[in-house]
């Protein structure tokens, strides 16, 4: 079993700058692939960035490349992904997920375990 607690959310004007924690209780993050999705009010659930378990694969949505950056630090078991230019189209619950399996992924419905989620605004 593996508990996820995001934390860094808040509110940002457009522009800024936000870095987003998630910490792992249970097994450590070094042996999961971990991700990050987002729900805006009335949209589905999307893909933001993944990462491996070796921390090697890295995947980002097209409309953060450039802007976010996804990391692990297994002495801590957290992943954290650095928000910059934020837009206010980023506006949304951020959730951390981690896979059983050790490959990096798109898809939400290959995540087995999800944390709470921390709300990100970006005000224009």
């Amino acid at each position: 079993q593996v508990q996820l607690v995001e934390s860094g959310g808040g509110l940002v004007q457009a522009g800024g700058s936000l870095r987003l924690s998630c910490a792992a209780s249970g097994r450590t993050v070094s042996s999961r692939a971990m991700g990050w999705f987002r729900q805006a009010p009335g949209k589905e659930r999307e893909f933001v960035a993944a990462i491996s378990k070796s921390g090697i694969t890295l995947y980002y949505a097209d409309s953060v490349k450039g802007r976010f950056t996804i990391s692990m630090d297994n002495a801590k078991n957290t992943v954290s992904l650095q928000m910059g230019s934020l837009k206010p189209e980023d506006t949304a619950v951020y959730y951390c997920a981690a896979r059983t399996d050790g490959y990096a992924s798109r898809w939400y419905d290959e995540y087995d375990y999800w944390g709470q989620g921390t709300q990100v605004t970006v005000s224009s």
